[in-house]
């Protein structure tokens, strides 16, 4: 959850909040982060976001890039 919640974070270009938030309202996200189903609650805290940035290090989301480029391939 907390890689696909990075992702999401990124790729909306949103802050910690809004991310969360996002999640929360957007039952497609859910379903993205393995939701078995819609939930109107907040998933986590915003501030678990940081820890979840600092399980990945720049390399470690390097070798998931390039594993997901290759897989697409």
């Amino acid at each position: 959850m907390g890689f696909g919640a990075l992702i999401i974070k990124e790729r909306l270009g949103t802050t910690d909040r809004e991310t969360v938030e996002q999640i929360r309202e957007n039952p497609y996200l859910q379903y993205f982060l393995g939701f078995a189903e819609y939930s109107n609650e907040t998933p986590f805290h915003h501030s678990m976001m940081t820890h979840f940035r600092k399980r990945f290090n720049k390399e470690t989301l390097a070798q998931i890039n390039d594993m997901i480029v290759e897989d697409a391939k």
